[in-house]
């Protein structure tokens, strides 16, 4: 017969607890749980995301109710299942509306509850916590119809309500009693540097401020805060964090020992050997418990005694906070403070917004606050826990490991020498060896799978260049051998790369060969698969298969770039970013034909027509392409742009003619569809104006030649281009860029831009087969030209000529 364990709480330290317990002794018990919230268990640390709108309740779920099933894990969750009585002689627990449940172990996992400074007016209508998902839903209802905001506290609970409740459009300020925001974290000058920059958006403060009462109006409902001075603020809400307390209610009711909180040994035992308690509610040795990184640990070792090993001791660390308030990456460890026998050593560059501090006592680190940029917070922090000396390094410790040498542990040394305990996602209490762990024994190659596997870095992110580089560090800097074992969707269990080898191998020719001869659970696929597939096609017959619009998505569909209100973006190519006055009146004179509201020059060197009506595409196309103008395919996965500099013709430090070489690059590869857009750039010289560097091929002048760059990326993770080679002449530069075009088309997956496609295979694997074998690179290139006499058609001309197919640009209300 299994045991039996209730838990009372649904939060994040219970539900860790019964995490780590599954892993280790899945069968030992029958669990049930009780949680006041009619949710599943859920990132706490998160509500602040979900507040301004950058996350969704789906995206801070961290176990949904389909997990607890999956589990057998009983879940009484709402407020009238809420635990309100225990009979310890008996092991029942019972909930508010009567639920019953046996024990054998008994896991508190209560929480904590928001402090409520005790001043008059604290219980009106409008003066709430910020601490659950209501809470969030009543901020959120609030912002809607209500103008005036009032935060307690400058904490960083405070500060991330004030923040949400500002990106919801209400006027904000923040009551904090002491002069320095987030006193915990940060010393005054770290602290005036964010309360600056919160001003910047629009947030007010109330500094060294005492209140002294809330006023209401007629029906109860908050309407003013009043401070010691006299002053008054006007008050739609008042959302309280002025710190939290322990919930030892039902503890103190059943007759366990507290204090401050519930009182527990080494073992997370309570003073009742049968319950257990985790997390906020507890005490331990005196201290009490706010952040992630300890509560996973009491999770740990709670686990193992309700496993029955006990061997597990929680033993209180030192702990380092790493934060992202409001979008600023804030570190602080130690005793950043300081004393009477501490050294400082600073860094300061309030234009950029960075600030770090370091706090010294006999060349050992004791404390640290890090503003803005926080990527050596871990290493410091690992230099303090470790008591190392800094004697060797000192004059270059503030610049980071990188500048300190090898008494540093300098680059990748100091991803290798971390300890496997060190954390790195405070949010959810990832430690390097658990990360490490996953890559290896999951054989994980992208940092999309550790996130899926582990959790690091995906909540807030600010631990995902850390992250990143313990990837790079486990599984090495070549990824030719990663594996492709994941689905392209769930129509089937076949890979990218096997799909692409059966295409080619098989002489597959059409979508529903494809799904028949690999035994697609659908038949005709899905929006993940189909276009993906057609891709593969294209690619590999480019002179036997069409082109099947119907699996591509809408923007391919209408050559157009759909915008938020229905309307299309249209935007005509410009061979290397140059025009003529001729093509500049057509544009223009499309622009007042159409009534196009919003025309304007993008980043790429061209020109955007913006707010286009869907029946207008074809004949605004007809009149474009009479000037001359074709496709500059914005909507497609295909060649997008190839920016240029003025170069030697213009410039007096160009050392090539950078503009007629992106002419000639974009003449030879548009119109060519790859695995997902791709941008090139042509500079002039090494001060490198177009930009070549963040491209995905980049080219650059110098004196005696042309250096070529790949797998740049200028967008939401931006990544520099890895260097190729050096050539001498144009045609070297036009053959290389047409090898690595095909050798990208043939084996990059549907939706894979170069910059991951080159860090999956490998910069060494591109260098083998492009620049170290002419011969291999010479028919890569002979394909790509050959793809291309198939390609190159422009389709706003071919669509613009087929009247029967305008019926899909006019309104279904146009329709008969």
């Amino acid at each position: 017969m299994k045991q039996k364990l209730v838990v009372i709480g649904n939060g994040m330290a219970g539900m860790r607890t019964v995490e780590e317990l599954l892993k280790i002794a899945s069968d030992k018990y029958e669990i049930t749980v009780f949680g006041a919230e009619p949710h599943g268990n859920y990132n706490r640390i998160m509500l602040s995301p979900l507040l301004s709108g950058e996350k969704t309740l789906n995206d801070i779920m961290i176990n949904d109710l389909e997990w607890y099933a999956t589990n057998n894990i009983t879940l009484h969750a709402g407020y009238e299942k809420r635990v309100t009585k225990v009979d310890r002689r008996n092991k029942v627990v019972y909930a508010a509306d009567g639920t019953e449940a046996e024990y054998d172990r008994l896991l508190l996992a209560t929480g904590s509850s928001p402090f409520i400074i005790p001043v008059p007016g604290k219980d009106l209508k409008g003066v709430i916590a910020f601490r659950d998902i209501s809470d969030v839903d009543t901020m959120l209802s609030a912002a809607k119809c209500k103008q005036h905001a009032i935060v307690i506290g400058g904490g960083l609970l405070g500060l991330e309500a004030a923040n949400g409740l500002l990106k919801q459009g209400m006027d904000v300020t923040v009551v904090h009693n002491l002069d320095v925001l987030m006193n915990r974290q940060l010393d005054t000058t770290s602290a005036t540097y964010l309360q600056k920059a919160l001003e910047q958006r629009g947030m007010k403060f109330r500094m060294s401020a005492n209140t002294s009462c809330f006023e209401g109006d007629e029906h109860g409902q908050v309407k003013s805060i009043k401070f010691d001075t006299g002053e008054t603020l006007p008050a739609d809400i008042v959302v309280m964090a002025a710190g939290i307390r322990p919930n030892t209610e039902l503890a103190q009711s059943i007759g366990l020992y507290c204090e401050r909180g519930i009182v527990v040994n080494d073992t997370m035992q309570t003073y009742d050997p049968c319950i257990y308690a985790v997390g906020e509610c507890v005490q331990h040795r005196g201290e009490l418990f706010g952040l992630v990184a300890p509560i996973w640990d009491q999770a740990k070792v709670c686990s193992n005694h309700l496993a029955g090993y006990g061997i597990g001791i929680y033993k209180q660390k030192e702990v380092s906070t790493k934060l992202k308030v409001t979008g600023i990456d804030l570190f602080s460890a130690g005793n950043f403070l300081g004393d009477n026998d501490s050294e400082q050593i600073v860094f300061q560059d309030p234009s950029r917004g960075i600030y770090k501090k370091l706090v010294l006592k006999d060349d050992r680190i004791i404390g640290s606050v890090l503003y803005g940029d926080t990527v050596e917070g871990s290493w410091y922090f690992n230099l303090m826990r470790e008591k190392t000396s800094v004697a060797d390094f000192r004059d270059a410790l503030i610049f980071g490991q990188h500048f300190v040498g090898d008494a540093g542990h300098q680059g990748q040394n100091a991803i290798v020498d971390m300890p496997d305990d060190a954390e790195v996602c405070g949010c959810n209490g990832i430690c390097k060896g658990d990360i490490v762990k996953a890559i290896t024994d999951n054989k994980l190659f992208t940092l999309d799978d550790v996130r899926s596997a582990t959790k690091a870095s995906a909540s807030c992110g600010s631990c995902t260049g850390l992250v990143e580089q313990i990837l790079t560090a486990t599984v090495g800097g070549n990824y030719s051998d990663s594996p492709s074992e994941k689905p392209i969707c769930g129509c089937t269990k076949h890979s990218h790369d096997s799909v692409r080898n059966a295409i080619t191998e098989n002489g597959l020719k059409s979508f529903h060969e494809v799904s028949a001869f690999l035994e697609w659970d659908s038949a005709d696929g899905c929006h993940v698969c189909r276009p993906a597939i057609n891709y593969y096609l294209v690619c590999a017959w480019p002179t036997e298969k069409v082109d099947d619009p119907r699996s591509r998505f809408i923007n391919e569909r209408v050559h157009a770039n759909i915008q938020k209100d229905n309307t299309y973006s249209v935007i005509p190519r410009m061979w290397g970013g140059v025009t003529t006055p001729d093509e500049l009146r057509a544009i223009a004179d499309a622009a007042d034909k159409y009534h196009v509201p919003c025309v304007k020059v993008t980043g790429g060197q061209r020109i955007d027509l913006l707010g286009v009506k869907k029946e207008d595409l074809p004949d605004i196309w007809k009149d474009l392409n009479d000037a001359g103008m074709v496709s500059g395919h914005a909507y497609g996965k295909a060649l997008r742009t190839v920016k240029t500099c003025v170069g030697s013709e213009f410039c007096r430090f160009g050392t090539q003619d950078s503009t007629g070489m992106g002419i000639k690059l974009e003449k030879m590869t548009w119109g060519s569809w790859t695995p997902a857009k791709v941008k090139m750039a042509v500079s002039g010289c090494p001060r490198n104006c177009a930009e070549a560097t963040i491209k995905d091929f980049g080219v650059v002048a110098v004196d005696s030649g042309w250096e070529l760059y790949v797998a740049g990326n200028g967008g939401i993770k931006v990544r520099a281009c890895d260097y190729l080679c050096k050539v001498s002449t144009e045609e070297e530069v036009m053959e290389y860029a047409g090898a690595f075009m095909q050798m990208y088309r043939e084996q990059g997956r549907h939706n894979e831009r170069t910059a991951p496609w080159v860090e999956r295979v490998g910069l060494s694997y591109i260098k083998s087969e492009i620049v170290e074998n002419p011969e291999q690179r010479k028919a890569f290139h002979a394909r790509f030209l050959e793809s291309q006499k198939y390609a190159q058609v422009d389709p706003w001309a071919e669509r613009a000529s087929q009247n029967v197919e305008k019926h899909e640009f006019i309104p279904l209300t146009q329709v008969n």
